[in-house]
């Protein structure tokens, strides 16, 4: 039941995708060109997401499970690290350069888009760097 309301959301979040053309690296990359012909259209999806996101964890504070009965564990950290602006920094950079972030990259592997494909590619690999790193980072010395 989990996996079908999983796949559900998922499937919701890419057509939502798709529909508001956030697949698109070229629209994305308008956004970012603000000297240029800049196109807005990416920052009303995302004030409608956030919109959504704030109602759902409104939502979420006032509970202690989901609807599916599972436990619901919402973020706690607050501090602000290196890692983090680093890992900002790194995502910024590479949204910038390709006009495309992990959402849209999923849905454009399953449209077999080549710059969507590498990408992913390129993410994974840097999801396996960061795990080896933090497991150099929590070995014993």
């Amino acid at each position: 039941m989990n996996i079908a309301f999983a796949f559900l959301a998922g499937l919701i979040f890419g057509v939502g995708l798709l529909i508001s053309g956030m697949t698109n690296p070229a629209k994305v990359l308008g956004f970012l060109d603000l000297a240029g012909a800049w196109d807005p259209s990416l920052a009303l999806v995302m004030a409608g997401a956030i919109g959504v996101a704030v109602a759902g964890f409104a939502l979420a504070k006032r509970r202690q499970n989901t609807w599916l009965d599972l436990p619901i564990l919402l973020p706690v950290a607050t501090h602000i690290d290196r890692r983090l602006i680093g890992g900002s920094a790194l995502f910024g950079v590479g949204w910038g350069l390709a006009g495309i972030c992990p959402g849209p990259a999923v849905v454009l592997l399953g449209t077999a888009s080549g710059k969507g494909t590498m990408f992913f590619v390129a993410m994974l690999a840097g999801m396996g760097v960061f795990e080896w790193m933090e497991h150099i980072r929590h070995s014993p010395k």
